[in-house]
């Protein structure tokens, strides 16, 4: 394939940038898109290979691929596509700018890279590695060769997903006679080297192998013979950097021997520990170095991701600045990296750096709690955060700022839209002022008050914002940028609560090609758009094509994600819906048993989507005439959601209306009237009284009053009703 300059009609190879043990790379041109990319192509199998193999390399390589591909960290590379040609598999990335720590260290000519270069790389590497290891991907061949750093300072870890597929192929060199694979035996853990089953903690040995290279010039088992090399990881303690360099911090010396604890149980629990004892580390020995310096001298050194960075346009006159870094995280472990001010007459001394670390832990905390569906305890804590993180860093700081948008966000999951949208909106007017109005941080926040207006029942105005946010997004990020996808996809969804559901499937059509074309057919954003699509086709009433195409994407979830992943699951319930829209109720009710069985043994009985399983059980029973059945499965759920939700969470009052259908279908009207009216009060308290749902919630509540003859007062509300929609809330 490398002698082939187009492949599949798009991307164009230019030139050869590198070759390796698995193939080569090539810098390319995207002829579709009109953009430079890095192709990487694999070796084809050798007829040493039989064919049943290679089919279950090639599907390993898809799975690994679309892995890879969903990986959104800028400490990432991006995989844009994948596929296969002229006998050999192919991956299309982001073309980087930059030099691989290996060439770094020969441009040094062997010697160790600056200690502040090697503290930044690691603070970076890191986060990296922290969020790829709780995406549940464990990269298995870390080494300098394998990180890239581009001209701006940002590292980049590269081959996330490959490096298995090398072992699997038979590309890894082996130690003759050993049956061992060698991988690169300068960063191989002791249990690859044992060929003991490897997890995260694998890549952090790794990680302290690459580090101690950069450190001090050398890996720490530098021996001319491999197994001597596998000897020493194995059974040799290290010698400690500070023994071949002085100059290196000993904080940072003794996170480096951690990560080399011959036992994966000695080193750091996670990479998110150690991104914590690198900033608590480092932001000690910064202030350690600036009061022993000379006053001239104690400018700190902001970490190099932040170059390019911007706080806004400043009213100075001078040149607009430089576009903010698209990717830039702002929150966690890289904004309490910063090293601290010294102190100044004028100034409060900076906050101490464990005081930092641990507001980072407490909000990690939050939003483990907020995956977990536990969003009343989750804003509690991120509202704890923010305050002290006020008092701490001061009301516009980013991590001030991520955990005021994240106490919104659970505003938003608990029922409170109102004050969901009021917060929102104030994170969004300082991520303008402090970081500027196009930094992707200020994006989310306006797209988010676009989503809470939705939810509001203010489509219009949700329309307006979603437009407005995009045409930013398509500016500064372009056309393609996933997070522009992001916002034409609800954009879709927001068309369709307009009434206009023929855009909306025509746009979420549009986007989920889209999708396909940049991120790959089974990249999840791809998958949830298509899901979208199926959403669409039922609101339009096709049902039998809405159904067809939930199954599609269940189908490739299960592929992909697995069949317990949270996607899967979701598409299951989607399917359920469809057969109940269809009258099949009696499959309907079968699929949902099984769903809250899986729900239960994968969630927890109480998390709000083994709940939502539950209601569509109950409501399912409702149509195979089981009223009482469906009775008693509605109060257990509702009971369950208001303990778990609150009392006026949206999920809750669906389980409460659900109780009221139920004593109606059973004749027992007056109680109906009564759940129904506690249903309408609660959707006019907490959505405002022309609202949609609020509406639907009276017009149910006058049909009770007329099963119970009281026809005056139901032709009352109905009137009110109507005059409420006709002024949208005005009067």
């Amino acid at each position: 394939m490398a002698d082939t300059r187009l492949i599949h009609g798009r991307y164009r190879l230019l030139e050869l940038i590198g070759r390796g043990g698995m193939g080569e790379v090539w810098a390319a041109r995207d002829e579709s898109l009109g953009r430079r990319v890095a192709v990487k192509c694999l070796k084809p199998l050798g007829p040493q290979h039989e064919q049943s193999f290679a089919r279950v390399l090639r599907e390993r390589f898809r799975r690994e691929a679309r892995v890879a591909a969903a990986l959104q960290h800028r400490g990432v590379t991006v995989v844009h596509d994948f596929g296969e040609y002229d006998g050999g598999l192919y991956l299309v990335m982001e073309l980087l700018d930059g030099r691989n720590l290996s060439q770094l260290l020969e441009d040094n000519k062997g010697h160790p890279l600056p200690v502040a270069d090697v503290v930044d790389i690691a603070e970076q590497l890191a986060s990296a590695l922290a969020y790829t290891h709780e995406q549940g991907i464990v990269h298995r061949d870390l080494k300098p060769a394998n990180v890239m750093r581009l001209g701006d300072g940002t590292v980049k870890i590269l081959d996330f997903g490959i490096a298995r597929l090398g072992a699997d192929i038979g590309f890894t060199s082996r130690l003759t006679g050993t049956g061992i694979a060698m991988g690169t035996p300068h960063y191989m853990s002791p249990e690859q080297i044992g060929g003991a089953p490897v997890d995260h903690r694998s890549d952090l040995y790794s990680l302290g192998c690459v580090l101690y290279e950069l450190a001090t010039g050398a890996p720490p088992f530098d021996l001319d013979d491999a197994w001597a090399i596998l000897v020493g990881h194995r059974d040799t303690p290290p010698e400690p950097p500070r023994g071949r360099r002085a100059e290196l911090p000993e904080y940072f010396e003794r996170i480096v021997l951690d990560l080399l604890a011959k036992e994966p149980g000695q080193r750091p629990a996670d990479a998110r520990e150690l991104a914590r004892r690198l900033a608590a580390g480092h932001g000690r020995f910064r202030a350690a170095a600036a009061l022993e310096a000379p006053p001239a001298t104690r400018t700190p050194r902001l970490p190099s991701w932040t170059r390019g960075m911007t706080t806004g346009h400043k009213a100075t006159g001078s040149a607009d600045p430089a576009p903010p870094d698209l990717d830039a995280s702002l929150t966690g472990a890289w904004t309490t990296a910063l090293p601290p001010a010294p102190p100044e007459p004028d100034r409060p001394p900076p906050p101490p750096p464990e005081l930092l670390a641990k507001l980072t832990d407490r909000h990690d905390a939050a939003l483990d709690l907020a995956r977990r569906g536990r969003w009343a305890e989750a804003g509690e804590v991120h509202r704890a955060v923010a305050a002290e993180r006020e008092i701490a860093l001061g009301p516009d700081h980013p991590d001030t700022l991520a955990s005021q948008y994240e106490v919104a966000f659970t505003l938003g999951r608990t029922g409170r839209s109102a004050d969901a949208l009021r917060e929102f909106g104030r994170v969004a007017e300082a991520r303008a002022r402090t970081l500027g109005p196009d930094h992707p941080a200020t994006l989310d926040a306006r797209q988010e008050t676009a989503y809470v207006l939705g939810r509001l029942g203010r489509h219009f105005e949700a329309h307006q914002v979603y437009a407005s946010v995009l045409a930013d997004r398509e500016r500064v990020m372009g056309p393609d940028h996933p997070a522009t996808l992001r916002c034409r996809h609800n954009l879709a969804f927001n068309l369709g609560s307009l009434g206009r559901l023929e855009d909306s499937y025509r746009m979420a059509r549009e986007v989920a090609q889209d999708r396909a074309r940049v991120l790959g057919p089974g990249h999840p954003d791809t998958l949830v758009s298509r899901n979208e699509v199926a959403y669409t086709l039922g609101q339009l009433g096709r049902w039998i094509e809405a159904l067809q195409t939930y199954r599609e994407v269940a189908s490739a979830r299960t592929a992909m994600l697995g069949p317990d992943h949270r996607d899967t699951l979701a598409t299951r319930y989607e399917i359920g819906i469809s057969l109940g829209r269809l009258g099949r109720s009696a499959e309907a009710l079968e699929l949902y048993r099984v769903l809250v069985d899986d729900r239960t043994r994968v969630d927890g009985p109480d998390d709000p989507e083994t709940l939502r399983a539950r209601h569509g059980l109950g409501v399912n029973l409702g149509r195979l005439a089981r009223w009482e059945e469906a009775l008693a499965e509605s109060r257990e759920v509702a009971a369950v959601r208001e303990r778990v939700l609150g009392r006026d969470h949206p999920d809750t009052l669906v389980s409460r209306r659900e109780i009221a259908v139920g004593l109606g279908w059973l004749g027992r009207w007056s109680e109906a009237l009564t759940a129904y009216r506690q249903v309408a009060d609660a959707r006019e308290r907490v959505l405002g009284a022309a609202h949609p749902d609020a509406l639907a919630s009276r017009n149910e509540e006058a049909h009770c009053l007329e099963q119970l003859g009281r026809g005056t007062e139901a032709v009352e509300l109905y009137r009110r009703v109507a005059a409420l929609r006709r002024s949208g809330g005005r009067g």
